[in-house]
């Protein structure tokens, strides 16, 4: 009988289909626990019908199903599912994170006070009510609000709703604009708090690696070569391997791996988004305990047959899995949304596709879907992927596929 595998996912997420190929793969049935009783997805919807609103009682019903028959893992794809996962695994004496640790690495308010307790180098911070009057909060922030500071909601991922501010009246118009984005947040402080930190002026890269024994394990480092200045933050391009010295790459490990400790992390994926100063220094802006979003994922799968979900299995199984660098230079463009509205159809494929050193353009959002611009939406289109022996020529290559695209929108009638 094969090995029985426990995923736990918001039923829109898009780290199903990934976890499922990879699980398959390596032998193992998997069920899903999720809250999609009407979803479109066969998978989620044959499988264990939760409310993820409702931890403890979803824990109970998760509890109940494995006594009927037990799990070998048990996995939370997302940032909303890592808590009640590392829970379930907790009580069934499996590969598990603290529940208490896996909490704080999806609140960005309770990881930004944890860090600060710890020493890590982290933006001076507070949180605002929406709910009071602005201007006093403002008045009683631990730096000046004529100096840039940014905005973001306490639980939302992909850059949304964040806001970079340089004055007290951006601030409040700001603060108006994302508490339209978090209203239907299911916790009460999500919806009705932002934190505001002061903004880190510098490069940002992401962290990619994983926790073993409590030891932190380097899979890549991603630069991202488009300037992040705001005020909305649209990740674009991803390259790696890093340009960085080795020097200030183990600094950046090392940054990540303080954070980890501090959190309480032991096991399982990292990822982490980090800013560079002017002096190098590392200040973390996440440090997450899931694989890095969307189909970014696909940059870490090496020739040699390693995949990331594969090893996230794994480490959720407790069981070894060899992991080995692709050395070639690879990048990715997650298309941004310059133009809101609802999508008619997406041209000039075929050419971007034919430009040197690109190996795919992907489309991922279908036509008669609303496509929303940042702050308020939190989807890419699509991704292009480019392979070459410099990052000159992969940012290169990325640049002139992504220019051979238009998306057609029609207006969005409400």
């Amino acid at each position: 009988m094969k090995q029985r595998f426990l995923l736990i996912a918001p039923p829109n997420s898009y780290r199903i289909a990934p976890y499922l190929n990879a699980a398959r793969r390596m032998g193992l049935e998997v069920l899903i626990a999720s809250s999609g009783r009407h979803s479109l997805i066969t998978e989620v919807h044959a499988g264990l019908h939760i409310d993820l609103r409702e931890p403890l009682t979803a824990l109970q019903t998760i509890l109940a199903e494995a006594r009927r028959r037990p799990f070998t893992g048990v996995l939370g794809s997302d940032d909303s599912s890592v808590e009640l996962a590392a829970s379930v695994a907790a009580e069934l004496g499996l590969a598990h994170n603290p529940p208490s640790a896996a909490r704080i690495s999806s609140r960005k308010d309770l990881a930004r006070s944890c860090l600060s307790s710890g020493g890590a180098a982290t933006p001076l911070h507070c949180l605002i009510d929406l709910s009071t009057a602005l201007e006093q909060q403002m008045a009683g922030l631990p730096w000046s609000v004529t100096r840039p500071c940014v905005i973001k909601p306490l639980h939302l991922s992909a850059s949304r709703g964040v806001i970079r501010v340089n004055n007290p009246q951006q601030f409040i118009s700001a603060c108006a604009r994302i508490k339209n984005i978090i209203q239907h947040s299911s916790d009460e402080l999500c919806r009705t708090h932002v934190l505001v930190e002061e903004y880190i002026d510098g490069i940002e890269v992401a962290y990619e690696g994983y926790l073993h024994n409590g030891e932190l394990n380097t899979l890549t480092i991603f630069d991202k070569p488009e300037p992040l200045i705001g005020p909305y933050f649209e990740e674009t391009i991803y390259v790696t391997p890093s340009r960085l010295s080795a020097e200030i790459q183990n600094h950046i490990k090392q940054t990540v791996a303080q954070a980890c400790q501090i959190y309480g992390l032991k096991t399982g994926p990292v990822h982490a988004e980090l800013r560079l100063d002017k002096n190098n220094k590392a200040w973390i802006l996440e440090v997450a305990s899931r694989t890095i979003g969307g189909d970014c994922a696909r940059m870490l799968d090496g020739s040699n047959g390693f995949n990331v979900e594969e090893l996230t299995i794994a480490l959720a199984m407790n069981q070894p899995y060899e992991t080995e660098a692709d050395k070639q230079c690879r990048g990715v463009m997650m298309m941004p949304v310059h133009k809101g509205g609802i999508l008619r159809r997406v041209e000039g494929l075929i050419a971007a596709g034919e430009v040197k050193h690109v190996e795919s353009v992907d489309i991922i959002i279908r036509e008669g879907h609303e496509l929303v611009p940042l702050p308020e939406g939190n989807q890419y289109p699509g991704y292009i992927f480019a392979r070459a022996d410099t990052q000159q020529e992969v940012i290169h290559a990325l640049h002139k596929s992504f220019s051979k695209i238009k998306f057609i929108v029609a207006p969005v009638i409400r």
